[in-house]
C-alpha cells in the first residue's frame, strides 16, 4: 500500500517492508547454504592434504563422496543466489525510487541504474555501492531545524566491501579449479573457495542489516516526514 506522507504527487511512496522482509530471509539462508559450502571445501582441502600425504591411506569411494557434496553445495548455492539476487534487485529498485521522492538532488544516476548497474562488467563493481549510498542520504531525515544530519554509510560500506570480496575469492577458487591437475592444487583452490564462502556468508549477514536500516530509515522518514522529530 502506498505511504501517506508529505511528498510532491509525481510519484508514490511505496512501502519496502515486505520486500525486505523478504529478502532478508533469502539472505539468512544464502548465509546458511555458503556456510555448508565452506564446510563442503574444507572437507575437499582435509581429503587432498591426507590425497598428498598418502594416497593408499584415503579409502575407495571417498574422492567420489565429495565431489557429490562439491556438486550439490554448488547447485544449492547457484539456486539461493538467483532467488535471492531477484527479489533483493526488486527491493533495491523500490527504496531508489522512494528515496528519489523523499530527495531528488542526492542522485547523480537515474533510477534504472539500480537495475542495470548489476549488470556491467567492471561496472557492478562500484555502480550499485553508488545507488546504495545516495539512497542512504537521500533516506535520511534532516535534523528538526532542517540541518542536514548525516548517518554513518558504515553498513553499506562494510556489506559491499565483503561482497566484493567474496566475489573476487569465488573468481579466484573458480579459475584455480580448472586449472588443478595435482592433489595439491586442488587442496589450494579448496582453501581458498572455503574462504570465499565464509565471506560470501557474511556478506549476506551484513546485507540483512543494511536492508533492515535502509528499510526502517524510509519508514521513518516516510511517517515523520523530512525533518526529524523533537
Amino acid at each position: 500500500m502506498p505511504y501517506t506522507a508529505p511528498w510532491p504527487p509525481a510519484d508514490v511512496l511505496r512501502s519496502p517492508r515486505g520486500l525486505a522482509l523478504a529478502v532478508s530471509l533469502l539472505l539468512g539462508v544464502a548465509a546458511a547454504v555458503n556456510l555448508f559450502s565452506a564446510a563442503v571445501s574444507g572437507y575437499a582441502y582435509s581429503l587432498m592434504k591426507r590425497v598428498t600425504a598418502d594416497p593408499a591411506a584415503v579409502a575407495e569411494g571417498t574422492l567420489d563422496r565429495s565431489d557429490v557434496l562439491t556438486g550439490i553445495a554448488g547447485a544449492l548455492q547457484s539456486l539461493v543466489l538467483t532467488a535471492t539476487a531477484v527479489v533483493f534487485i526488486i527491493w533495491f529498485h523500490r527504496v531508489r525510487v522512494n528515496g528519489e521522492i523523499m530527495r531528488p538532488d542526492a542522485f547523480s544516476q537515474t533510477r534504472g541504474w539500480a537495475i542495470g548497474g548489476w549488470f556491467i562488467p567492471i561496472g557492478n563493481l562500484f555502480l550499485p555501492y553508488r545507488t546504495a549510498k545516495e539512497t542512504w542520504t537521500a533516506s535520511t531525515q534532516f535534523a528538526p531545524d532542517g540541518s542536514f544530519r548525516p548517518v554513518s554509510p558504515a553498513p553499506v560500506t562494510a556489506w559491499w566491501v565483503t561482497w566484493v570480496s567474496s566475489l573476487v575469492l569465488d573468481r579466484v577458487s573458480g579459475y584455480m579449479y580448472k586449472r588443478a591437475d595435482t592433489p595439491e592444487a586442488l587442496r589450494d583452490a579448496s582453501a581458498v573457495a572455503m574462504v570465499g564462502c565464509v565471506a560470501t556468508a557474511a556478506a549476506a549477514v551484513l546485507a540483512v542489516l543494511f536492508v533492515r536500516k535502509l528499510t526502517a530509515m524510509q519508514n521513518r522518514k516516510a511517517g515523520q516526514g523530512p525533518n526529524a522529530a523533537l
